[in-house]
């Protein structure tokens, strides 16, 4: 993790976006981020102040440029990438699809990406979720196999890291808001999560399994 920011309980997120990234040097580095996030100021700051790149996610807090997105001639744009993966307990196939834009009237947008995830978990119903995403790379410097890889290691981020903390440990759901309780207990969690990865636990939910007695707990963090 290269640094995080408290969010003010009046606040949300989306401020915080700036101050956590304004201590990094951006230059030439492509940022992905969360569909909060894409918004015009945030974008353009990325671009015109810190000379970065971005691959924006877009969803409903945007719903006139998803619309826009929605309605490129897609069935006309032949898939680029298929990528298949295996994890949590489910299988998952990703088609991808990319096509130049100057028309979104958002800032700095070049590429449009639209990528449909089919998932089949055991016991469910298979799902299909269409994720479309924006970036400022030109088809000069960002390749449709190069886009689709931003999108997996930001799904990775969210997988190992996100997932992790809202599934597992129920962090969305947490009700503490007093003082530095939060904060307190948000690392409490990131050094749980690391320790396990440390131990060689690929999945979270054994290794908490395996570690709920105070003995095995204190051995987990190395505690004669």
């Amino acid at each position: 993790m290269a640094g995080q920011v408290e969010v003010d309980a009046k606040s949300n997120e989306t401020a915080a976006f700036q101050p956590l990234l304004g201590a990094l040097d951006l230059t030439g580095v492509t940022v992905t981020f969360d569909a909060m996030h894409t918004v015009r100021a945030n974008l353009d700051w990325l671009v015109t102040t810190r000379n970065a790149h971005y691959v924006a996610v877009v969803k409903a807090n945007q719903p006139l440029l998803r619309a826009r997105l929605a309605r490129l001639p897609w069935t006309d744009i032949p898939t680029t990438e298929i990528t298949r993966d295996h994890g949590h307990g489910r299988d998952e196939t990703r088609t991808l699809k990319v096509a130049t834009v100057g028309f979104l009237d958002f800032p700095h947008a070049a590429q449009a990406v639209r990528i449909i995830r089919w998932r089949r978990a055991k016991g469910r119903r298979p799902s299909r979720e269409t994720v479309y995403l924006i970036t400022d790379h030109p088809t000069e410097t960002a390749s449709p196999a190069l886009l689709a890889a931003y999108a997996r290691r930001h799904w990775h981020v969210e997988n190992k890291i996100h997932y992790v903390r809202d599934v597992s440990f129920g962090e969305d759901a947490s009700t503490l808001r007093t003082g530095n309780i939060p904060t307190n207990i948000a690392t409490l969690r990131s050094v749980v999560i690391n320790r396990l990865r440390r131990a060689g636990y690929r999945f979270i939910p054994p290794g908490r399994r395996d570690h709920t007695t105070p003995t095995t707990a204190l051995d987990l963090h190395g505690f004669p």
